[in-house]
């Protein structure tokens, strides 16, 4: 019953910024870590952050200090704010809900731009 969606997503020069937003709707499994990962052409499915139900958050090296993750309990949202964005950085980005089941959201497209 639980479902992610993601939007946020679009074209972007390097070093310039975007920002995430992974809204949940329905039950939401409690004490539960979300994650967000990015999947390029032709590439394997990598993690890149993760934050927890009381707001602690991890990050993948290639993304650490530049990537950062937050939460809006009230609005049910998890964002990802995307700065210093470099070469590499193209990709669908998905979130996804741990627990006894992993949910997942469609994702959505990260372009960098010439």
């Amino acid at each position: 019953q639980v479902q992610l969606v993601e939007s946020g997503g679009g074209l972007v020069q390097p070093g310039g910024s975007l920002r995430l937003s992974c809204t949940a709707s329905g039950t939401i499994f409690s004490g539960n870590t979300m994650d967000w990962y990015r999947q390029a052409p032709g590439k394997q499915r990598e993690w890149v952050a993760a934050i927890t139900n009381r707001g602690r958050t991890t990050y993948d090296i290639s993304v650490k200090g530049r990537f950062t993750v937050s939460r809006d309990d009230a609005k049910n949202t998890v964002y990802l704010q995307m700065n210093d964005l470099k070469p590499g950085v193209t990709a669908v980005y998905t979130c996804s809900l741990g627990g006894p089941r992993r949910l997942w959201g469609q994702g959505t497209q990260v372009t960098l731009s010439s």
